[in-house]
């Protein structure tokens, strides 16, 4: 009885393509900014510090605030 046995094939990994820094530093810096005028909105938008009168931001965002450990009341 023939038993056949595979040979082993010399091949190259492939590689997984990279992102150059470059492609990568302005969605970087964008989505850093609006995550901190998101934290400003949460954690600071009320009282004297307010770019928005009244009360709205502050009820949009109460449940994130105490999420998030600022107090607020």
């Amino acid at each position: 009885m023939a038993q056949h046995v595979a040979q082993p094939t010399a091949t190259t990994p492939e590689l997984p393509a990279t992102l150059p820094l470059k492609a990568i530093a302005p969605w970087a810096v964008f989505f850093g900014i609006l995550m901190l005028v998101l934290l400003y909105f949460v954690g600071a938008e009320q009282g004297a510090t307010a770019v928005v009168s009244g009360e709205s931001v502050h009820e949009w965002v109460h449940d994130a605030r105490h999420l998030l450990g600022f107090p607020c009341h």
